[in-house]
């Protein structure tokens, strides 16, 4: 999926950016429902993102637009983005190559919360030093 420039530059004025000028994104794989991870999106991160159809976030600790996939080759390409009730969270429906998190799981979800206290329900894919040649 991918918008025009007046088309995203419009939408985008409908989002209540928080102080920090960020929303929070949800990325969701598109075809099984499997929630991925949890990231945050400032204004241009999100206009990258529709205007290119590769999803880019915003990095908190290095003040920085950060392009899911740019140094580990795992990206997810934008199939749809759902804005919220209050226009301060975005649903990113995404096909997601590889693995989504940093620990080389598929997912961030990875741990529940049980009687005995967090459990891990899935395994690395790959190693993360496989992914960032660390």
């Amino acid at each position: 999926m991918v918008l025009s420039q007046e088309i995203v530059e419009h939408e985008l004025s409908r989002l209540r950016f928080d102080a920090a000028g960020l929303v929070c994104g949800i990325a969701q794989q598109y075809d099984s429902g499997e929630v991925l991870m949890v990231a945050w999106l400032n204004r241009e991160a999100l206009k990258e993102t529709l205007l290119t159809g590769l999803v880019c976030y915003y990095s908190r600790s290095r003040k920085s637009l950060w392009r899911k996939g740019e140094t580990s080759g795992q990206v997810q390409r934008l199939v749809e983005a759902r804005l919220d009730c209050d226009g301060d969270a975005v649903l990113l429906l995404v096909d997601q190559t590889g693995v989504a998190c940093h620990t080389g799981r598929r997912s961030c979800f990875y741990r529940r919360f049980s009687p005995n206290g967090l459990e891990t329900i899935s395994d690395p894919v790959i190693a993360p030093e496989a992914l960032y040649g660390r």
